[in-house]
């Protein structure tokens, strides 16, 4: 591949994308993590004589690594121009797409499966995709897809000496490839060449022959690192800005690769993979005897959750020793193995693993790792227990945050201790022994006296530091002594004598795939009508070919320049002086572009486009660079020097601002009923708080925008992905000093929104919009996933606080809430969070004197923004957590005192607005069944009694969600509906396609109303030139609104054709449509919403604020590890008010994709901010969304039916309400850890430290009996922003 002139890169160029216009492997982050960009790669093995192909991240692959491979993408699969895979065809078919931005990565990682394994397991499914992430489905139609795959036979012709790819006819689904199975002919490999030598601009990748050949470089070039998989090295050349002029890449040198096994052990060459040492190891174990293999089984169990499949096949075993001398899950049970490394320079020179850790300072250790000079490892030890323990925020993919490795060897025939070895990893900056406890206990008997003082003595020996890097320093001490707990239950000395409430300590939760649920299709639909029926999402085949167009898949423009952000590193300071004279010098750079260059409004309505003598957050932009390439950009960017004078005050939390009286808006409130005269008449009053921390929306595809600039009238067109087109081209206009009939914005498709595509793309497009207007020249603004988390900021961080008032059989008299959200710098869109969280205060339950009120709070962060769910997944969580803390107060079950405080007829809100709560009652009682919830809470009672440290718990959970907004001209939109000649119907509206399918049920509206296929039907894209005014696409109220409109148009063409249809009622549709033409009938109309008429008097604090109400409930049931603080996820049932869905299959996709989410947010997903306001969670690594490992065991979605006479064809928009039902993970989790011994304060996310700390122990009893350091004395590493 020929590489861009003037690049430094040496990474491989996502498929060429810049180059050969292959644009089907998508770039979302750049370090691995998230699986978008999935290619499979093969190599031809000289030995074996077979091709090995195994799947890889392409933007970590170093091109130059891949001399003598073949790579396919997604478009050597199969393409839509000449016939697609069965494996693209069954992920769209299942409905496994949505933004379809995953989607190219997860069609290659189970391609990639099938060639190795054409019968997969399900198994085999799971496991190949734990490296693939996707923030739209929930997992659960992609795994479903793979499925199909494992009871399905190869290629129907194989063995007839024909490709299944020349035949003509046959179904495509009954064939598992489309291309012959022999993908590659040997000789298509070159012969690898002695030795190679690249040179590019300012590096050299050197290829050595032979081991000679590596050590004389390694001699030459002593800094000069080892290349392999570049799975550690490649991200810290591209995020750590680490450069390194010489590479040195031994792949394929056979003294690297290979398994050699003796009588005394076995040697694994460092070059081999995770994923082959992972082979080799099952192999070794199947082979000896199981006293042998102790460390090989502790090794195999912590490499199958290790990374993803992806990085697994890409990192080596020798890379992945020494280059994460912390973080390593294999390094502490190497060293706890006995596990030697040979690091050779002239000689080959032994080291025991354990010896580095034990017998080497820490700078010693750290110059062995950096060396990276490892060219083997070995490991076999016999007749001692060797056990590998790790916990991390998620299951699979995730860094530990500690990890052990432990073994022990008794006196014959005894249990008395003849030699221990303790490693724990993530505790310090390399693995560290606990050397000095394991000599104590050298002698002594293995009983529990034993434990108690090794717990002492380990806690005194390892010192975490109060301000320790990745914090959570009390539990991580609390993990070193629990793991340890583990092992000693473990061992086989100790077994035989646990206590049966003891054993559930030892298994680990299982990683399983659910199976699919029932169908929802009425049965009374008739066929031939698209409405009512699961139609596969419209783009779903060209999102699994990579064919679907994204912003920054548009080919490269004449003159383009790429755009880099300048960003505060400031949280309130003055700018003092800018110095850019050294970026403008870097090649390529063609302008730096600040405040100065704006011609109009640089802070409109609030909103700050290039910061100005002073800056209000850390991330706030302060200029950007427009360079000929994006890397060129990128260092220029770095380049620029601000000076910067601190301002006081630094306002972070929510608590700070509430000390400095700093708000963003005046209180919003709503009261029914004498709230203080009620408290005076009750039983107990109970006060409380809780925090629900924020989320970050991780839409796969970064905020993308490209601005053309055009050479007269001072126009300008903008492409990008938002949910607000009119938003973008008001805002650009203000900026440029334009009229909006200058501006055009252009939306196709973007890769998942969530809500942070409302505003943030107006901000953005106006910044990109100024330096197009400056330079001239088209731009590419094109964020990285760690800028655009750092400058979009996600879901607000809140503060609830409530005052409850009730009777002691439950029933609820009185309430005062208060909300204080952390709204950032800007405005945003904060005041409608708070407004739209104190209106749904209530949930599901009737409080006759009630009283909410809610505040946003002005910080020096950035500006949180609307995000799926608009505020009630934060809110209603307080709501849940005060029912909960009543029941707990007056001794009954939780899901007792819902039922009692539930509306139960025709109402009035607070706000004093009618709705009728049937269908909520429905959805709980039919839940309740149909969960069998009541038989699984007598299950799991059981279950706890019988097991001391996993527990158990249910909740179930009702929902009054409001769809719509408060503001009546915020519901209209406009539809255009044109009939061309040859009968082809093309529909343009206001609606953005996010993921959410909107353009498919305008289509099967459309199809609907026209009485004609889908085929006919052409939906092209948003713009604000075809249909003018269009409205923010949010609120579940995409299908709704644009859906009316649609409609509309299509009833007044209808009402045109009517007269000739009626004289020619056999005629064909193409010749009512001629015959229109000939009587000079318009085929064109403009159709039109007028929305919802609501409204909502904040003075009164009253109003018709919603059109309507989606109902629901759903019961989850979970199992706590007490020791760890991991939870899994056993059964999740939702049922759904979603009245008549018009696409069942999307608006489930829609609820178990939110339901996934919200786990996400109630559960593991944490932003961690410093005490200085920067915000440290911006990529993958360091903020786990849910996983393929997260789906509940079993999973059940229900549509229950009513009626919604308001909305189009009687249904109800599903998108967002979804989100909460995580929230009923949340209150399980609780509900496990009150069956334990706890110190309760509820909050959100109930992470892993959350759930640990809570549950109250002998170990946790340890923890808080260390001296603390002095909190003046240190800084804590990060902060609670809520």
């Amino acid at each position: 591949m020929p590489s861009l002139p003037h690049s430094d890169e040496l990474i491989f160029f996502v498929n060429g994308r810049k180059v050969i216009r292959l644009t089907g492997t998508k770039y979302s982050r750049g370090g691995g993590g998230c699986g978008a960009c999935t290619v499979m790669v093969s190599r031809y093995n000289s030995t074996t004589k077979a091709i090995h192909h195994y799947p890889a991240t392409a933007c970590l692959v170093p091109i130059c690594s891949l001399y003598g491979a073949a790579v396919t993408t997604v478009e050597g699969v199969g393409s839509i121009k000449t016939r697609i895979h069965p494996v693209q065809e069954r992920l769209a078919k299942c409905h496994g797409t949505q933004c379809g931005f995953c989607s190219p990565g997860m069609v290659m990682s189970i391609y990639t499966l099938l060639r190795n394994h054409p019968e997969p397991t399900p198994e085999q499914i799971t496991k190949a995709l734990g490296g693939n992430l996707c923030r739209c489905t929930g997992y659960r139609p992609i795994v479903e897809s793979g499925k199909t795959f494992c009871e399905s036979t190869v290629c129907e012709l194989k063995g007839s000496g024909k490709c299944c790819m020349d035949q003509e006819d046959g179904s495509l689904v009954n064939r598992w490839e489309k291309m012959c199975t022999k993908l590659y002919d040997e000789d298509e490999f070159q012969p690898l060449d002695p030795s190679q030598s690249k040179q590019g601009e300012r590096i050299t990748w050197i290829t050595p022959a032979t081991l000679n050949d590596l050590l004389e470089l390694k001699a030459n070039f002593p800094k000069a690192p080892l290349i392999m998989g570049n799975t550690e090295l490649g991200p810290s050349i591209k995020f750590k800005n680490e450069f390194h002029p010489v590479f040195i890449s031994p792949l394929g040198l056979p003294e690297l690769h290979f398994v050699n096994t003796t009588d005394d052990g076995v040697t694994i060459g460092a070059g081999y993979s995770l994923a082959q040492l992972n082979d080799a190891l099952h192999c070794i174990v199947s082979e000896q005897p199981k006293e042998k293999t102790e460390t090989h089984r502790a090794l195999l169990k912590h490499l199958r959750t290790l990374a993803g499949a992806q990085i697994r096949n890409m990192a080596t075993s020798g890379g992945h020793v020494v280059s994460w001398p912390n973080f390593s899950d294999l390094n502490p049970i190497l060293a706890a193995g006995n596990g030697t490394i040979n690091l050779i320079s002239k000689g080959k020179r032994p080291i025991p693993i354990y010896g580095i850790y034990v017998d080497y300072s820490q700078s010693q250790c750290l110059e062995i790792h950096s060396s990276k000079v490892l060219l083997y490892v070995f490991s076999y030890l016999q007749w001692h227990f060797v056990f590998g323990l790790r916990m991390a925020q998620r299951q699979e993919n995730a860094f530990a945050i500690v990890n052990a490795g432990m073994s022990v060897k008794f006196e014959d025939d005894t249990n008395t201790i003849k030699e221990l070895q303790m490693f724990y990893g993530s505790v310090g900056p390399t693995t560290v022994s606990a050397s000095q406890t394991c000599k104590q206990l050298i002698g002594r008997q293995w009983d529990d006296q034993m434990l108690s003082d090794a717990c002492r003595w380990v806690l005194d020996e390892i010192y975490i530091p109060p301000a320790a890097e990745g914090g959570m320093v009390e539990y991580r001490q609390t993990l070193i002594i629990s793991l340890l707990f583990k092992f000693y239950l473990k061992d086989p000395q100790k077994f035989p004598n646990i206590p049966e409430k003891f054993v559930s300590a030892l298994e680990d939760f299982p990683i399983e795939t659910p199976p699919r649920n029932s169908d929802c299709v009425d049965p009374h639909q008739p066929l031939q009508d698209p409405v009512g029926h699961p139609v596969m999402h419209q783009s779903a085949i060209k999102h699994t070919t990579g064919e679907a167009v994204y912003t920054d898949d548009m080919p490269c423009i004449d003159q383009e320049l790429f755009l880099a952000p300048i960003t505060s590193t400031r949280a309130h300071a003055k700018i003092i002086s800018t110095d850019i004279s050294e970026a403008l010098a870097l090649p390529g750079v063609v302008d730096v572009i600040t405040a100065e260059d704006v011609p109009g409004d640089n802070n409109y309505q609030g909103e700050i486009f290039y910061a100005q003598n002073e800056v209000i957050c850390v991330g706030q932009v302060v200029g950007t660079v427009a360079a000929d390439t994006y890397a060129h950009a990128r260092e220029a960017a770095k380049k620029v020097k601000i000076t910067y004078e601190d301002i006081e005050p630094r306002i972070i939390t929510i608590e700070q601002a509430l000390e400095h009286n700093s708000f963003l808006f005046d209180e919003k409130k709503i009261e029914q009923g004498n709230v203080e005269q009620a408290f005076k008449y009750v039983d107990p009053i109970i006060e409380g708080e809780v925090h629900v921390e924020g989320q970050e929306h991780f839409y796969m595809e970064t905020s993308s925008i490209l601005a053309l600039p055009k050479e007269e009238d001072k126009e300008m067109v903008l492409h990008l992905g938002t949910q607000y087109p009119t938003h973008v081209q008001e805002y650009v206009a203000a900026a440029l000093n334009v009229p909006r009939n200058r501006i055009a914005c252009r939306m196709k498709r973007t890769g998942g929104a969530f809500g942070g595509k409302v505003a943030k793309p107006a901000v953005l497009g106006a910044v990109s919009a100024v330096a197009a207007n400056k330079t001239g020249r088209p731009i590419r603004f094109i964020l990285e996933r760690g800028d655009d988390m750092l400058i979009t900021a996600g879901r607000h961080p809140l503060l609830g606080k409530y005052k409850i008032g009730f009777m002691n059989n439950g029933v609820i008299k009185a309430a005062d809430v208060e909300y204080y959200v952390n709204g950032g710098c800007t405005p945003d869109e904060s005041e409608m969070v708070v407004e739209f969280i104190v209106l749904k205060s209530e949930n599901a339950y009737y409080i006759p004197n009630f009283r909410c009120r809610g505040r946003a709070c002005k910080t020096n962060l950035p500006s949180n923004t609307a995000f799926r769910g608009f505020g009630f997944p934060q809110g209603t969580v307080v709501v849940e957590a005060y029912i909960t803390a009543v029941a707990s107060q007056c001794n009954l079950p939780p899901e007792e005192v819902k039922e009692i405080n539930m509306y139960k007829r025709i109402s009035k809100t607070a706000f004093k607005q009618t709705f009728n709560p049937e269908p909520s009652r429905r959805c709980w009682k039919e839940c309740l069944e149909k969960s069998s919830f009541y038989a699984g809470k007598l299950a799991a009672e059981e279950f706890n009694k019988k097991n001391y440290w996993k527990k158990r718990g249910l909740a179930i959970v009702p929902m009054k969600f409001s769809i719509g907004i408060p503001t009546a001209y915020y519901n209209q939109v406009a539809a255009l509906v044109h009939i061309y000649l040859d009968g082809s119907v093309l529909v343009i509206h206001g609606g953005c396609e996010l993921r959410q399918g909107l353009y498919t049920k305008m289509i099967q509206v459309a199809s609907h109303e026209l009485n004609i296929p889908q085929s006919h039907i052409h939906l092209s894209e948003t713009s604000t030139v075809t249909v003018p005014n269009g409205v923010l696409t949010s609120e579940s109220m995409g299908t709704d609104i644009n859906g009316k409109a649609v409609q509309n148009a299509c009833q007044t063409l209808m009402a045109r054709l009517h007269p000739i249809i009626r004289k020619n009622r056999k005629g064909k549709w193409e010749d009512w449509i001629a015959k229109a033409f000939e009587e000079s009938i318009s085929l064109s109309v403009t159709g039109y919403f007028r929305g919802y008429q609501t409204n909502m008097d904040w003075e009164k604090g009253e109003g018709n604020a919603y059109p309507y109400y989606v109902y629901g409930a759903a019961c989850s049931e979970v199992e706590v590890d007490c020791l760890t603080g991991a939870h899994e996820l056993l059964r999740t049932d939702i049922f759904m008010d979603a009245a008549f869905s018009i696409n069942p299959a999307l608006d489930i996709g829609q609820i178990e994709g939110a339901f996934i989410q919200g786990i996400g947010f109630y559960t593991i997903e944490e932003l961690k901010y410093s005490p200085e306001g920067v915000l440290y969670s911006r990529s993958p690594d360091d903020y786990k969304i849910p996983t393929i490992t997260e789906i509940p065991e079993e999973f059940y979605v229900t549509l229950v039916r009513s009626q919604n006479p308001v909305a189009i064809y009687s249904s109800k928009g599903l998108g967002e309400a979804g989100m909460f039902w995580g929230s009923s993970v949340l209150f399980a989790i609780y509900d496990a850890v009150a069956a334990a011994p706890k110190t309760f304060v509820l909050s959100s996310p109930a992470a892993p430290e959350m759930i640990r700390m809570t549950c109250v122990d002998q170990f946790t009893d340890m923890i808080r009996e260390i001296p603390r350091d002095d909190p003046s004395t240190f800084t804590p590493w990060s902060i609670r922003v809520s």
